[in-house]
Formats: structure tokens, C-alpha cells, sequence
């Protein structure tokens, strides 16, 4: 699924290698998906797009949005965009479609579930852009232990580190995937009650957080997904499907998992004691 690592490699690489080119013809669900969830006028996505030419992008928490000179097209979760130069490689099956005049594509085939935004620039409604649009990003400076700590409730709710983390948009873009390295470097398990909480265990928190997704971002996200170019991230994920029952690098003791909230959680059960 799209994290913060990943909107935020994707978002640059589209930045860089398809601004300025111009959009000839968009084909929607091509491939039907009962998962695939399009926001907007569905029928108008041609007419809004079809001879805009792609002006840069940007990434709100795990979105990617494409901006052309009146339109925005944003991508959530599993709608991973592709990008292809050979004809010959084009895939068969695909949610969207956009082509360009130069006979390069980018294609999106949905993987479990996933959200196309397609809108006048400036104008897209949706709750979940709207609210990742306007967080801090963790990434700036704005993003400081304050903020951070400003985001837990004031009236000590009982939470886990995961939903403290990875729930209600505190912090868009971090979700479970990140969050299993984050945690396992602040040595907090992801079932930690939060109530019990010092400031030692939020600086810790805040200062991991801080420092993974830096470093994710900087590898071209982790090695459990894939940019635009389908190559997967340099980041080495250390808690993640990957490394299930091999040995921690910090300690040598096994990594396990538990089905927690839904999902799956990855722990080093001698590193993260809290």
C-alpha cells in the first residue's frame, strides 16, 4: 500500500520524468475492479484530462498527486501508478489509463483496494485529501516534538502505539507498513498502552519517526513496494514479511508477528519491551 515513502518517491519521479508531457487519451476500468474507488465525475475524466499537459506533482502523506494546468489526479493506497516507454510492455489488465502523445503511458492496476481522485485543481471535496493536504508533514522542520506530542489526546484515551501512529490521520501517510520499523527502532511494541506513556517514551517515539521515514525516503522507499518505474526501494525494511522468524539485527532474537487491530504487526519481543 502507498505510504509516505512511497507517494513521496513516486511523486518525485513524476516530477521529473513526466512534466511537460501531454496527455493524448484516458481509458477508464478497462479492467473492471468491485475495489477500485473513483472520486469525481467518472465520465468527465477524459474531457477534464485529454489535451492537458502534465505541470509537476507532489505527495500529501500516502497520496500522490499529478497536477496538469487545470486538473489534479491523486492516487491512495493500492492505485499504484506505472510508467512504461515500450509500447510492448504496456499491461493488459488496468484500472486507468493515460497516454500520452510521445507513445509513453502511465497505468494503474489497483492492488487489493484503491482511490483515483480526479478533480478541477483546487477543487476536490474528498475528506482524505483534504485532511492529508493539510497536516504537518513529517518530513519539514514544522514537524517539531511539540506538534508531536500535541497529537496525542488530551484526556490520556487509551491507545496503542499503532493507533497512536497509524489512525485518524494523525499523521498521514504513516500507516502499518512504516509503522513496524519505527517502532521496533524506538523499542516500543505496537500493543504499548500509550497510557502509560513517560516523555522518554514520546521523544523516543518522535525521534524515530523523524529518522525512519527520513531514511526511507531517501532510499526510494522500502523494499516491500515498488516506485513508478516498478523497481522496489532501497530501504531494507526490518520488521516487515520479509524478516518474519529471522533474527533481529539489533539483538539476534527471532521476529514474530500478531494479528493486532485488523492487521498484522511485526516485534522484536527482547528489543521492544514497552
Amino acid at each position: 500500500m502507498l505510504e509516505l515513502p512511497e507517494s513521496y518517491t513516486i511523486s518525485g519521479q513524476i516530477q521529473e520524468l513526466l512534466t511537460g508531457k501531454i496527455i493524448s487519451y484516458v481509458e477508464v476500468l478497462h479492467t473492471p475492479h468491485k475495489l477500485a474507488f473513483l472520486q469525481g465525475d467518472v465520465k468527465s475524466y477524459r474531457d477534464l484530462l485529454e489535451g492537458q499537459t502534465v505541470k509537476g506533482a507532489t505527495y500529501h502523506g500516502g497520496l500522490i498527486e499529478m497536477d496538469t494546468e487545470d486538473c489534479m489526479i491523486a492516487f491512495g493506497d493500492g492505485a499504484y501508478p506505472r510508467y512504461y516507454e515500450d509500447k510492448k510492455k504496456f499491461p493488459k489488465k488496468h484500472q486507468l489509463a493515460i497516454y500520452f502523445d510521445d507513445e509513453t503511458a502511465v497505468f494503474v492496476s489497483i492492488q487489493m483496494y484503491g482511490f483515483i481522485f480526479v478533480f478541477p485543481k483546487g477543487k476536490c471535496p474528498e475528506d482524505h485529501y483534504i485532511s492529508s493536504a493539510g497536516k504537518t508533514d513529517p518530513l519539514c522542520n514544522e514537524f517539531t516534538f511539540e506538534y508531536f506530542r500535541s497529537l496525542y489526546p488530551g484526556n490520556r484515551k487509551k491507545l496503542s502505539a499503532k493507533a497512536f501512529l497509524a489512525t485518524e490521520q494523525r499523521i498521514p501517510g504513516l500507516g502499518n507498513g512504516v509503522l513496524q520499523d519505527i517502532l521496533w527502532n524506538a523499542g516500543i511494541d505496537p500493543r504499548f498502552d500509550m497510557r502509560e506513556a513517560s516523555e522518554t517514551d514520546f521523544m523516543a517515539l518522535y525521534t524515530s519517526v523523524k529518522k525512519i521515514l527520513k531514511e526511507m525516503c531517501e532510499q526510494g522507499g522500502r523494499d516491500t513496494e515498488k516506485d513508478l518505474l516498478g523497481q522496489t526501494g532501497k530501504y531494507i525494511t526490518q520488521l516487515s514479511k520479509k524478516t518474519l522468524f529471522e533474527p533481529c539485527i539489533k539483538c539476534g532474537h527471532e521476529i514474530h508477528k500478531a494479528n493486532f487491530m485488523g492487521g498484522t504487526v511485526y516485534y522484536c519481543e527482547n528489543c521492544q519491551k514497552k
